[in-house]
Order: structure tokens, then sequence, then C-alpha cells
């Protein structure tokens, strides 16, 4: 059995991170954890709601942390609803005090994180990735799927290989962490930036390693920049569509400077999940 956990803000609870969890934990027969993050300094209201013909009125403050308590039950009890509905054995953690450190460690102890690419858990909008996403991507200890706010039934797996072990790791804890998916269509992607290349990096002993998991997988080679050509194919692509990536951890200042596939993905709001898995 397995533990998948599914990170939600309960003051703007994400339906489609909620369909995603549910399907991917009921086909795994696995325990979905749903994590309901919060933080002392996070609520739905801003200073001068709290403020009364006497300046900050109690009373008002009093009410809004209520309603604010409110939302965050009821989207816990929709989170349990579903998961019933579904026959999916189901936990929830309220994580208080800091969101990013609390879902990092709630990381340590999952083998799947699943969360909607659109979350900062704090009142600002952001396009993603937003910084909330990139600080759990270089921190988080298992492997994290990244969702759209709107659900679609997967039907296609794109594997992104470029010859390096994170892209390798990556595949590999996608096989053993969604086993069921082995049967889709499966394709596996390729940039190559020298048009005199035309094969796979270890072109026997990817084959070989994809042909154990996926034996109907077919093969794409492209040409050119990678970033450019990956996000132009999957641009065409169906928004059924899962992609699995491998990254690395890098730190705070390297990443100002370097962003990865998965940064440049979610810039494009292609609206797939992406798989992501680090290789330490």
């Amino acid at each position: 059995m397995k533990k998948l956990s599914a990170a939600f803000d309960g003051l703007k609870f994400s339906e489609g991170t909620m369909k995603y969890a549910i399907r991917m934990a009921a086909d795994n027969n696995a325990l979905l954890t749903g994590v309901f993050l919060e933080s002392f300094l996070y609520h739905s209201f801003h200073l001068f709601d709290m403020v009364g013909s006497q300046g900050v009125s109690k009373v008002k403050l009093r009410h809004l942390l209520e309603k604010d308590r409110e939302t965050r039950r009821n989207a816990a009890a929709r989170f349990r609803e579903q998961c019933q509905q579904i026959e999916v054995e189901c936990a929830i953690h309220h994580d208080k005090v800091f969101a990013l450190d609390d879902l990092v460690k709630e990381s340590i102890y999952s083998d799947l994180l699943l969360i909607g690419a659109h979350e900062t858990v704090n009142n600002a909008k952001e396009a993603p990735p937003t910084a909330f996403i990139c600080d759990l991507l270089a921190e988080a200890q298992c492997p994290v799927m990244v969702v759209p706010q709107k659900y679609t039934d997967i039907q296609k797996v794109i594997l992104l290989y470029d010859g390096s072990p994170s892209s390798v790791y990556a595949v590999k804890m996608f096989n053993y962490l969604l086993p069921f998916l082995r049967e889709l269509e499966t394709e596996v992607i390729y940039v190559s930036q020298d048009e005199t290349q035309q094969e796979l990096p270890e072109k026997q002993l990817i084959r070989e390693f994809i042909r154990c998991h996926y034996p109907k997988a077919q093969y794409k080679i492209l040409f050119g920049n990678p970033e450019t050509e990956i996000i132009s194919y999957l641009k065409k692509a169906e928004l059924n569509t899962l992609v699995v990536l491998g990254a690395y951890q890098r730190g705070v200042v390297s990443r100002w400077f370097k962003s990865s596939m998965a940064d440049k993905l979610m810039q494009e709001e292609l609206s797939i999940p992406l798989f992501i898995a680090h290789y330490r």
C-alpha cells in the first residue's frame, strides 16, 4: 500500500487537485492524506476589513476569523466526503505554522505529493510557477505531481529523456508509484541539439529499460533547443497527456539564473499534469 498526499489551501480549495488525487489513490489502492495548509499570517481578509467606526474592531476580527475557520472546515469536509464516496481511505492533516516547512515535512513521509500549479498559500495572485511551488519543488523529499486547475482523464504519457540519470530516475519513480498507467499510450521524447545525432544517448540501455516497463512505447527525436522544441511539441498534445520529467535540487541563487524544464512548462500554462522527481 502506498501513501499519497494532496496539498490544499482551504481558503481557495482546488477541486482539480482533489479529483487528480482521488483518481491516483483509487487506482493505486493507496492511503490519501489531505494536507490542509494554513499559516498564522494568512487569512482571506485584509486589514481594512477589520476596521470599524472606532478603529480596528475586535468583533469584526472575531467574525472574520470564524468565517475563515468555517471555510477551511468545509473544504476538509468536502475532501473527506469525496474520498468516502469513491471508497478511498483518507486522512486529514491541518498544518498551521509555516506552510512550506510543514509540506516539506509531509513529503518525507509520503510516496507522492500532489499540488495545484497555481497554489500560493497567500492572498497574492501569481502566474505559474508560483514562488511557493518553486520552493516546494526544490525542497520536496518525494516525487511531486503538479496538476492543473481543471481535471481531465489521463490517456497518454510522455516521458522526457535527455540522457541524464535524472530523467531515467523519474521514469523509475513514475513506474513504481503509478503502475496502473503502464498500459496507456506512451511516448519517449528526446531533443538533440546536433542534427547529426540521430540516436538516443545510451540507445541500447534506455531502450532495454523502457521495454521492460513500457513495451509499447514509441520514440520521438526532435532537433533544436530542448526547451523550445518540447514546449512546441506539448502545445500540440491533447489535454489528457501527463508528462514525466526529472529535476535536480539547486540552491536559491542558482535558481535565479537557470530555470528548470518544469518551470518552463508551468510558465506556458499548458494545463497538463507534470510528474517531477528529483535525482539526489
